[in-house]
């Protein structure tokens, strides 16, 4: 391997979900079997990079000053605001049709053995929307491991309001998941996270 492949090989692992094997097959693919793609990809980066920022209200993807979802008033009526770790977790929401309020994109979670801090996370905002608009209900769909667990119960903390009502997505079984197959902890969220049939 030439270092110029290296380098690049090395780059595209840095992606997330990118391994080695995948990173490589990557790069024969831009660089000998469809070079030209690799134009087309360096351009929309270069472009990407100069047009899309985060949304100011919620931090979500935008072009603008604030993303379609928080510019959507009928989103706002309805007094709910669903916080993600990721704005991916946010266009998976959104894919499902499941939630139709605004959201709150947090960039992260509380997590002190990696260095990151209240002041790493978009957490202030987040208090800040809190008092200025009418948000009723907070749903929290943070991951359920120990960091997802610490930062719900900052976020309590924080908010510490009785006229704002705060709940947690469920976890638990996948559909169409056998019992047999899954882990403990998965069974145990499955098992709190029941209701009545």
């Amino acid at each position: 391997m030439t270092p110029a492949f290296e380098a690049l090989q090395k780059e595209l692992k840095r992606l997330p979900g990118v391994g080695f094997r995948s990173a490589e097959r990557m790069a024969i693919f831009l660089l000998l079997e469809r070079p030209e793609v690799a134009v087309e990809l360096s351009q929309a980066i270069s472009s990407a990079r100069e047009r899309v920022r985060r949304c100011e209200l919620c931090g979500n993807v935008c072009e603008e000053k604030y993303c379609s979802i928080c510019e959507d008033e009928r989103r706002a009526e309805t007094g709910s605001l669903c916080v993600v770790e990721h704005v991916s977790d946010l266009m998976a929401l959104e894919k499902s049709g499941a939630f139709r309020g605004r959201y709150h994109v947090l960039h992260g979670k509380l997590s002190p053995i990696n260095g990151v801090g209240p002041e790493r996370l978009n957490l202030a905002g987040l208090k800040e929307r809190i008092e200025k608009e009418s948000i009723t209900e907070i749903i929290l769909a943070l991951p359920n491991d120990v960091e997802g667990e610490a930062t719900c119960h900052y976020i309590i903390d924080l908010i510490a309001s009785d006229e704002v009502e705060v709940s947690r997505i469920g976890f638990g079984l996948p559909s169409g998941a056998s019992v047999l197959y899954a882990d403990s902890v998965t069974l145990k969220s499955a098992l709190e996270a029941r209701k009545r049939f």
